[in-house]
Order: structure tokens, then sequence, then C-alpha cells
């Protein structure tokens, strides 16, 4: 069934028919996607999932960017209402005027039904300028956390501060950014290999390093950074781990038993280290105990990093 807003964008313009340019949810990819259609010369819109209400499938601030040709990219639910959301798209960049859609709970339209039973709220914006797009990429490019706001009142984006939450703030919705996850695993083993192919397939940027160039590895540590050290050797993970203690990693986590972690906090504590920032390490790594064979221990310790990651700090 077409939904009942495509029939009326199809009435309107038969040639405009929207189709996904690939999958993913990706943030960065999605503002890159748009601001390589600006460049080229074409028109572009953003959409951005500002209100729900309910269940939904996508956080707060979720994303598509469409072009003037119909291709879009990214995702505002689960695949129910992209479709539809980039028609929408493509009659607010033909008459130049920002746009507020409403899906599932809430929708004057019958036509689209959210499987989770919420509802959601869309802003979507016909992109004027490339400039905030740019700013933002060049920030995450730079390994440097920051914010887009939206005005619906005066239908402008305007770079920010990276500070509070994504949401709604004195009139403007606020889109957080924060760069990749960055993943930097010491060890020599069929495990640390399974790990980095993992982390990889996620989308993490991966870093191995076998202990040989530390001073090099260590410069990469940021509040973005995974530390995952995958030695069976405690005295080959002892400097590594000073450097990681040294740096601001939001997750450092270290092979071993409870016993051998009990080594390392003495050996630590010889070091000069106080017990709060060995508390720092997560040992025995990962989510689940006792993972014996290297993709369990690759999945444990991967999800365990997702989890830190999406926490909020302190």
């Amino acid at each position: 069934m077409v939904p009942q807003s495509a029939q009326r964008l199809t009435e309107s313009d038969p040639a405009a028919t929207p189709q996904r340019a690939f999958f993913t949810d990706d943030s960065m990819a999605v503002l890159r996607f748009a601001s390589q259609a600006l460049a080229a010369g074409m028109d572009a819109a953003l959409i951005v999932l500002t209100e729900i209400r309910g269940g939904a499938a996508r956080p707060l601030g979720a994303q598509m960017a469409v072009r003037e040709d119909g291709l879009y990219c990214g995702f505002v639910s689960g695949g129910c209402v992209e479709a539809a959301a980039a028609w929408e798209a493509l009659e607010a960049i033909k008459s130049g005027e920002d746009r507020t859609v409403i899906y599932g709970e809430g929708s004057p339209w019958f036509d689209i039904v959210l499987p989770c039973g919420g509802g959601i709220t869309l802003s979507i914006h016909p992109l004027r300028s490339a400039r905030p797009l740019l700013a933002v990429l060049a920030a995450l490019e730079q390994r440097h956390s920051t914010t887009l706001r939206y005005f619906p009142h005066s239908q402008t984006l305007q770079i920010g501060t990276p500070e509070g939450e994504t949401g709604w703030e004195r009139g403007a919705f606020v889109m957080h950014y924060r760069p990749v996850t960055r993943v930097i695993i010491f060890g020599r083993s069929v495990e640390a290999e399974i790990t980095a192919k993992l982390a990889d397939a996620a989308g993490y940027d991966v870093h191995i390093d076998d202990g040989s160039r530390l001073r090099t590895t260590s410069t990469l540590i940021d509040a973005h950074t995974a530390v995952i050290l995958l030695w069976h050797d405690l005295d080959r993970e002892l400097p590594l781990l000073t450097a990681a203690l040294a740096a601001a990693p939001f997750y450092i986590g270290a092979l071993g038993s409870r016993r051998t972690h009990e080594k390392r906090v003495r050996a630590l504590t010889e070091r000069g280290f106080h017990p709060h920032e060995i508390a720092r390490i997560k040992a025995p790594i990962g989510i689940f105990p006792q993972a014996r064979d290297a993709s369990s221990l690759a999945l444990s310790v991967l999800a365990d990093v997702a989890a830190a990651r999406s926490r909020k700090p302190e």
C-alpha cells in the first residue's frame, strides 16, 4: 500500500521517486552524503527525529539525508517510514520551506502505523548551506565532540558547543555528535586478531599493536578510545597499562583471572597508582566470564566496550 503522503507527492511530481542510496545509521555518513550533494550543486534536506512518543526504533536525534534526485540515506525508524519521509523531504526541497511530519501516535494519517506502537515527530530542513555540516565533520575528524542546533522558527542550523544532551533547548533542537569509537588492541594472538576484525566490522577505528609501537600508539588514546589488553604476560602489559592510565580512555580492559588481576593491582600500586585509578581497569575483561575461545572472548569484550560507550559521563 502506498502511503497517502506518497500518493500526494506522486501526483504533484511523478518523476520523483525516493530510493535508498546505501544502508547506514551513522550520522557522519549522513552528513557527509548531504554535504557532498550540496558540493555537487544539488539540493538536499536533513531529516531529524525530534520527538518520540512511547517506543521507537531509533534514538532522539536520528537522521536522514535526502537529495533532490530522490536518493537518501540514514534511518529515523526501523525502516517503516523512511520512504514516506523522503517524499516529504522532496516536497520541502521544492517549496524551500521546513516542515514537521508526525507518524504513528498523534498522526492525522492512518496509512503508517509504527510496529512499536508509539509515535515520532520529524523535522525536515532543506539545507541552505553546507557550512554547518562541514564544521561538524571537521570537528569529528579532529576527534572533538560537537553539536548542531536546529532553529525551526528561523529555519537555520548553527554549530554549537558539545555540552548537554540531544533534545530541545530554548526553542532549538540540539544534536550531539561524538567521534567514532577508537579501539586500541594490544596483543599478539588469535584473540587479538579476531577482536580486531569484529571491531572493524562494527565500524570502529581499530588499531592493533603487539607492544612494539607503544610510544606511537599511546598518542592515539583519547576520551573516545577503548584500550583492550589481550596479553597472557603481566610483565609485558604493565608499560601499556601505565600509558593507558596516564591518558583518559573511556574504557580499559585487561585479560586474565581475578588472581592475575590481584597481581596486576599490586604491581600498579608499587608503581604509584592510586586505587581509584586502578579501579578504571575492567578485569577480567568482557561482559561474561570464562570466555575460553577467541570468538566468544571478542564478542564479550566488544559488547562491554559498546555498553561503556553508551553510558552517560558521570
